[in-house]
């Protein structure tokens, strides 16, 4: 391949280990069955009017594997706080006993888990729709590129089998990370 075409590989990569990191961290959030600090990463807090993510607040602990622990640094915030977990769609019941929050997790149930795992892959599949999005929108600039400079048809196709390489490999690796996630989730 020549290197007028190498900028646009490494633009293609670019994206598509973007599209990669969104998923491990989307991925994150998903519930398997252990108590995990980032389960409440995405957990905004109303304070004094502002939407605060909950890590900001507070100290989040998982002390044992079914056990999440807050720590509010402003005491008065707890109110918010406990407002904010239980508004947050991921299922859970914090207990305030007015210096820490204390949120059990239930063992999860066979239906819901198979509930994450069906989430956890409709994650995998926004991820490998953008990587397919970024294969094809440089594939359209390589194309162009190539016929605006006049260089060799031989050139594009290099370039464009290097680019299908990129992409199979990008999502082979998100199909490894939701095989993994799954797995995570549906052991007991």
């Amino acid at each position: 391949m020549i290197p007028e075409l190498q900028p646009f590989i490494d633009q293609a990569k670019e994206q598509m280990e973007d599209a990669k990191s969104f998923l491990k961290r989307e991925l994150k959030h998903i519930r398997a069955g252990k108590a995990s600090p980032q389960l409440l990463d995405g957990v905004k807090v109303d304070y004094y009017g502002t939407q605060t993510p909950l890590n900001q607040l507070a100290n989040v602990a998982a002390p044992d594997p079914r056990l999440i622990t807050v720590e509010p640094f402003d005491k008065s915030s707890m109110k918010n706080i406990e407002k904010a977990i239980m508004a947050s769609g991921l299922g859970l019941n914090p207990n305030n006993d007015g210096t820490l929050i204390r949120i059990p997790l239930p063992v999860l149930s066979e239906e819901r888990r198979q509930e994450l795992a069906k989430v956890a892959k409709e994650k995998a599949e926004e991820a490998r729709i953008s990587i397919r999005n970024t294969r094809r929108d440089i594939k359209d600039e390589i194309k162009k590129e190539v016929k605006d400079q006049s260089l060799p048809e031989d050139s594009r196709y290099a370039a464009e089998e290097e680019l299908q390489n990129l992409t199979d490999s990008h999502i082979s690796e998100v199909d490894k990370m939701l095989k993994d996630k799954e797995d995570e989730i549906m052991t007991v």
